[in-house]
């Protein structure tokens, strides 16, 4: 059975426009390089771990192997997942686009359509794995564990005081990121890839309480006396010379911070989450049916839980 395909449209001559899909979230976590990417795990891959006692100590005449090493490990392990779907052409021969299937009954499906629909599917595959890597529940299908649900069950993590606050506002965002840094702990406190990972909620408070809360010690105008005007979006935000970055799968009530060379996105094939198929089935079975396919693994995991810190909001 073909995939539902409503089409509402008032057919009376050629298509001139384009097809615009609503906006998406774009996948910024790992477009802009915001974790560390591990392709080419075809089943797993172990995540070593080694931590050591003081390793210095008084010297003497012998060797005295005094201190000790330890090695554990977390395992990064994709899962698999799929886009199936399955239109009928016959769906659009009263449509706008119906010319360009061509005059035969042995036609093709709107070739505007057909690149619109590759685009949107790769799209919409970009922002569910972006909710995923953050927020990802592995019972619910299509979904792994992301990292606020790995690190919430990870006695390691460093937990971040959320002051009794219930959602991030641009009054109280100053005090909590504070908080988040102050979680940090001091041997990762200056590496140059730390980076405070923020929800939109989170971020928008943040550039408005730099536009003028004079509680937050901007001052009535805000950052360099500008106000609400001082953002466009292209300036890199920072947290006490701590970089924030936006990530829009990031649960909204949730912060976490970390180098970014802790935190993993393993996949099989990178090129597999750009790959969408589309199969006209009128050769191999003699329907109207075009199927779009996409497969690819998933997976997240971090190395030192140790050296993150998460904040979750009572």
């Amino acid at each position: 059975m073909a995939t539902t395909t409503s089409i509402t449209t008032t057919y009376a001559g050629e298509f001139a426009g384009k097809y615009i899909s609503a906006a998406l979230l774009s996948g910024k976590t790992l477009s802009e390089g915001a974790i560390t990417v591990k392709p080419n795990v075809k089943y797993k891959e172990v995540v070593k771990k080694l931590a050591t006692d003081a390793i210095v100590k008084d010297a003497t005449c012998d060797f005295d192997d005094t201190s000790t090493i330890t090695l554990t490990e977390r395992i990064l392990q994709p899962e698999e997942f799929q886009v199936n779907l399955e239109l009928c052409k016959k769906d659009f021969r009263s449509d706008w686009e119906a010319i360009e299937m061509g005059y035969s009954t042995f036609d093709n499906l709107p070739p505007n359509f057909s690149d619109f629909l590759i685009g949107h599917v790769a799209a919409k595959v970009a922002q569910k794995t972006e909710q995923t890597i953050w927020s990802g529940v592995n019972a619910t299908a299509g979904e792994f564990d992301g990292f606020t649900v790995l690190m919430g069950a990870d006695s390691d993590v460093n937990d971040a005081a959320n002051g009794s606050q219930t959602s991030y506002t641009s009054s109280n965002i100053v005090s909590l990121l504070s908080n988040v840094v102050d979680a940090v702990p001091s041997a990762v406190y200056g590496k140059d890839d730390l980076t405070i990972y923020v929800p939109t909620v989170a971020l928008q408070a943040y550039v408005r309480s730099l536009g003028g809360f004079a509680s937050s010690g901007e001052g009535a105008a805000g950052y360099e006396d500008k106000g609400q005007m001082w953002y466009n979006r292209g300036n890199a935000l920072s947290f006490e010379g701590i970089k924030i970055q936006h990530a829009p799968g990031m649960p909204s009530d949730h912060i976490v911070a970390g180098e970014a060379s802790n935190l993993y996105f393993g996949t099989g094939l990178l090129g597999d989450h750009n790959e969408v198929k589309l199969l006209d089935m009128g050769d191999l079975d003699g329907s109207q049916n075009v199927r779009v396919i996409m497969r690819f693994t998933s997976g997240v995991q971090y190395g030192i839980g140790g050296d993150l810190v998460l904040q979750t909001l009572a």
